[in-house]
């Protein structure tokens, strides 16, 4: 699978960096503390895509599901998608609960990604692309199946013995606004106007994919509402930083506002239990790409 590496600590915005300075100690439990975190990432994203291997094999008609294969595991990692597991086991839930949904999530960055980078596709600035295996009517026609698909899975996980018919009703909708009008509507504001650079769709998608996790795990309103805002902030930081390079003193005071503003919402939940889902704001551990790389 492409993947390209972003890292908040990379351009110093970690409160958490780990410093020369440091006691042997007290360095050594940070590096353990790290390394924790992002095992943790990486374990929750290991397990998306050993779900979507078993949901899309590669089997006839081959024309079919060798390009669908292929374009869903091409594209760069999204956090939104490990960020639904990591806010489903926040509020008590298990990651079974939720690896559907960031399965589904996944698929929809999957599909964004694709459309976004297809050869004809006109673009004012150049943006990696994804291995091009196919002509592009085929990445076309695979990519307007892949999202379907995702909701296809979401409907089938429903299960009269769980009685979590509501829930998937509830994570369809939100999925839905967060790659439909809800993700084309930007304040005007200049702060909206630098994130729209980056891609609305990609802090929609990390917003939804917080708040379905909550859902899913149980999550009271509230915690589904804080967790929601959170992903909101955690995706504009994300997407933010793909477009680093340009006016970026500006830039990183907006993410150091986004970061604070993302950890107040954890403020709520237990103090144990934040660390590494709130790592994915500080620049500990998670460095998937999103999005519009």
């Amino acid at each position: 699978m492409a993947s390209a590496h972003i890292s908040i600590s990379r351009i110093n915005l970690s409160h958490r960096s780990i410093s020369p300075g440091l006691s042997g100690k007290r360095r050594y439990t940070t590096i353990a503390r790290v390394a924790q975190n992002q095992s943790y990432w990486e374990s929750i994203q290991s397990d998306i895509d050993s779900h979507l291997k078993k949901a899309i094999p590669i089997r006839e008609p081959l024309t079919v599901f060798e390009p669908m294969h292929h374009l869903t595991f091409s594209p760069p990692r999204t956090s939104a998608s490990a960020l639904c597991v990591a806010a489903c086991e926040l509020v008590g839930g298990n990651r079974a609960d939720a690896i559907v949904a960031a399965s589904a999530i996944h698929l929809m960055h999957a599909d964004i990604y694709v459309h976004d980078n297809m050869l004809l596709t006109d673009r004012v600035e150049p943006r990696p692309t994804i291995p091009h295996k196919f002509e592009p009517q085929i990445e076309l026609m695979t990519g307007d199946g892949i999202m379907p698909f995702g909701f296809e899975l979401l409907a089938g996980s429903i299960d009269p013995a769980s009685n979590n018919a509501d829930k998937i009703l509830r994570v369809i909708i939100e999925i839905s606004r967060a790659i439909g009008s809800e993700a084309m509507v930007s304040d005007q504001d200049y702060e909206a106007n630098i994130d729209q650079s980056s891609g609305q769709q990609i802090h929609r998608l990390h917003e939804s994919g917080a708040a379905c996790g909550a859902i899913l795990g149980g999550g009271n309103e509230e915690e589904i509402e804080r967790l929601k805002k959170f992903g909101l902030y955690a995706g504009k930081i994300q997407g933010l930083l793909n477009k680093m390079g340009k006016n970026e003193e500006g830039k990183i005071e907006l993410i150091e506002k986004w970061r604070a503003l993302a950890l107040k919402e954890l403020e709520h939940f237990d103090s144990k239990k934040i660390e590494e889902i709130s790592s994915i704001v500080t620049g500990d551990s998670l460095k998937f790409s999103c999005v519009g790389n």
